[in-house]
């Protein structure tokens, strides 16, 4: 199975403020980056528990019929979802992906901060798509947190928009880190 990140972050490298705020980001994302073209190739999303209050907080459901996984140990409310396909998981990324590539998945998209930086420590990452939005917020929720070790990529391309958006795709050579 195949797992990828796309997500946006200001150029410090936060992707939410400290308060799980997004209003630094463009609102619906800004201009067309290639988020529809990538959400339209993934089977399923995988998320954390936080990152799921977040979004649930949204006006609407962002997800559209799209199956999202959301990690956690303790039991969620899917009531307020409208038109969602969601569904609870717990275990380890390793058991994660097991489930979802048995029931034939081929290609889930990795999101939220805590959540990504644990599919990146198990080597379950392929690709990391970063859009870097025109701004320094100076503290937030980072991206990326402390490695053990480096983990290595390969540029793939970058390309910039009309509105600063600078979107970043590499290719994650080496990444187990346990």
């Amino acid at each position: 199975m195949r797992a990828s990140v796309f997500i946006g972050t200001s150029v410090d490298g936060f992707i939410a403020r400290r308060d799980d705020r997004l209003d630094f980001l463009p609102p619906g994302g800004g201009e067309p980056h290639g988020y529809d073209e990538f959400i339209a190739s993934v089977d399923a999303l995988v998320i954390g528990r936080k990152t799921f209050e977040v979004v649930l907080a949204f006006p609407e459901w962002p997800y559209g019929k799209k199956l999202v996984v959301v990690l956690s140990s303790k039991q969620l409310d899917f009531s307020a979802i409208r038109g969602g396909i969601v569904e609870q998981m717990a275990g380890t990324p390793e058991e994660v992906v097991a489930k979802l590539s048995a029931r034939g998945l081929k290609h889930i998209y990795v999101d939220g901060g805590i959540t990504v930086q644990r599919f990146l420590r198990a080597g379950l990452i392929q690709r990391l798509i970063i859009t870097r939005v025109p701004v320094l917020i100076g503290e937030g929720i980072p991206l990326f947190g402390a490695m053990p070790r480096d983990i290595k990529l390969r540029h793939i391309a970058t390309q910039s928009y009309p509105s600063g958006l600078v979107k970043t795709e590499y290719e994650v050579i080496t990444c187990v880190l346990k």
